[in-house]
């Protein structure tokens, strides 16, 4: 990341243009690079700004920053070459409101502005800027549904007896000393005393087995074949 900098270190004037567009938009006239590169060049014109680079990522979908030619763009105002950043529209910029807010907290830091013209989001004016705060808070509202989502999701699953977080496997070696030692007449009690006597860890990385531990993962193992091998069963109720 460019060390931040103030605005008035770099002439207000000069401005990097952002374009783009995807393959399945390039017969829409309305999103079209020669109708955006027609909507800056106006307002460049109106605003006195002088386009100083060219940044045109053709072909490409919105849905991720990681771009070649919005990447050169950033770098084009962080290292003090242009004021602001400038796209005809702010879906051309991006199509998620979270990676938007991102990257007009990025220009904050930057201390360069940027600009979309179809939703009057321009950081380099008082009203722009709190367009662009008002999206933010929107960006706020949706990070904390996605979050509100993701726990009633894993909630629902926890109610309906799944097993969450990243599954451990059990060592071969280990369910076949279970199974041996079961077959040869020890009980559920005794193999789980021996395993913990020679601190053998559990299927889910735990210090100590329980005869219930035990006897699940034996019965797995002699259980016809599913879709996890049996070095992969692990006790639902098993101890962390």
């Amino acid at each position: 990341m460019a060390r931040s900098r103030k605005r008035d270190e770099v002439d207000p004037s000069k401005v990097v243009a952002y374009l783009r567009v995807s393959s399945q938009e390039q017969a829409d006239s309305g999103l079209g690079l020669a109708a955006q590169r027609s909507a800056i060049e106006g307002e460049a014109a109106r605003r006195g700004w002088t386009v100083v680079a060219w940044h045109e990522d053709a072909g490409i979908s919105g849905k991720s920053l990681k771009r070649p030619a919005l990447a050169a763009a950033l770098a084009d105002v962080e290292q003090g070459r242009a004021a602001a950043l400038v796209a005809a529209k702010l879906d051309r910029l991006s199509r998620s409101l979270l990676d938007f807010a991102s990257l007009m907290e990025r220009a904050r830091a930057g201390g360069w502005g940027l600009v979309a013209f179809d939703l009057q989001v321009d950081t380099t004016t008082p009203g722009g800027e709190m367009m662009a705060n008002v999206m933010a808070s929107f960006a706020q509202y949706e990070r904390r549904l996605i979050g509100q989502r993701t726990r009633d999701a894993l909630g629902a699953l926890k109610a309906g007896g799944a097993s969450l977080g990243r599954p451990r496997t059990l060592p071969a070696e280990v369910l076949n000393r279970i199974v041996a030692e079961h077959e040869a007449g020890a009980g559920w009690s005794e193999i789980a005393r021996r395993l913990n006597a020679d601190s053998v860890p559990t299927a889910q990385g735990g210090a100590r087995w329980h005869p219930s531990t035990v006897r699940y993962v034996s019965l797995a193992a002699s259980a016809p074949p599913a879709s996890a091998p049996p070095s992969a069963y692990t006790h639902p109720q098993e101890p962390a």
